[in-house]
C-alpha cells in the first residue's frame, strides 16, 4: 500500500469514526464493511480456524466500546488488528488453561486455472506453510503482516506492541529463514 493510499485510508476512517461518534449508525456499518474481510484473513493467518466470524464480531464490539480511546496516529485497521491479535492470544491462553491444545495451520486457500496450476500452487503453498511453520510465532506474525497485509514496520510494531527495530529484525530473520528453506 502506498503512502498516499494509507493517508486516504486513515482520512476515510477518521470521517467514519467522527460520523459514528455523532450518532450515525450507518458509519459503524461502513467501518465493519471496510475492515471485516481483512480481519477475517488476519485471523486465518494467526491460525484461527473456528469461530472466525465470532472473533471478528468480538473485535468490532471491543473497538466500538473503546472508540473514544482510539488515537488516530495509527490507522484504524492497525488498531483493529491489534485488538484482534490480543483476543486470539487471550483465547489461546484460555484454551491452554483448560488443557486443550491449539494447533496452528498456516495453509492458505488457493485457486487454480487447471490441474497443473492447482498442483504447482498446492506444492508452493505446502512448502511455504512448512517454511512458516519453522518460524517463531513472532517471526510468523511479522512476516504475515508485512508480506500478506502490506503493513509498514511502524504499524507492525503497534499491532505487536513492539518497536519498529524489533519488527524489522524479526521480518529480516523470517524472510531469510523462509528463503533458505524454499531454496533447499
Amino acid at each position: 500500500m502506498s503512502h498516499v493510499e494509507q493517508q486516504d485510508e486513515v482520512a476515510h476512517d477518521a470521517t467514519l469514526i467522527d460520523r459514528w461518534k455523532a450518532g450515525d449508525e450507518r458509519a459503524a456499518t461502513a467501518i465493519v464493511e471496510r475492515h471485516a474481510g481483512a480481519l477475517a484473513r488476519f485471523a486465518g493467518r494467526l491460525g484461527v480456524e473456528e469461530d472466525v466470524d465470532e472473533l471478528v464480531q468480538d473485535t468490532f464490539v471491543r473497538a466500538f466500546a473503546a472508540m473514544s480511546s482510539f488515537r488516530s496516529d495509527s490507522s484504524l485497521r492497525t488498531w483493529l488488528f491489534t485488538i484482534e491479535r490480543r483476543l486470539v492470544i487471550d483465547r489461546r491462553r484460555s484454551s491452554a488453561r483448560k488443557g486443550r491444545t491449539v494447533e496452528i495451520d498456516d495453509t492458505h486457500a488457493m485457486s487454480g486455472y487447471d490441474a497443473l496450476d492447482a498442483l504447482v500452487a498446492d506444492e508452493a503453498a505446502r512448502r511455504l506453510a512448512t517454511a512458516m511453520g519453522r518460524l517463531t510465532r513472532l517471526q510468523r506474525e511479522v512476516f504475515m503482516l508485512r508480506v500478506q497485509e502490506g503493513r509498514s514496520y511502524k504499524e507492525i510494531a503497534e499491532i505487536l506492541d513492539s518497536t519498529e527495530g524489533s519488527a524489522r529484525v524479526h521480518y529480516h530473520n523470517a524472510m531469510r529463514a523462509v528463503k533458505e528453506f524454499l531454496h533447499d
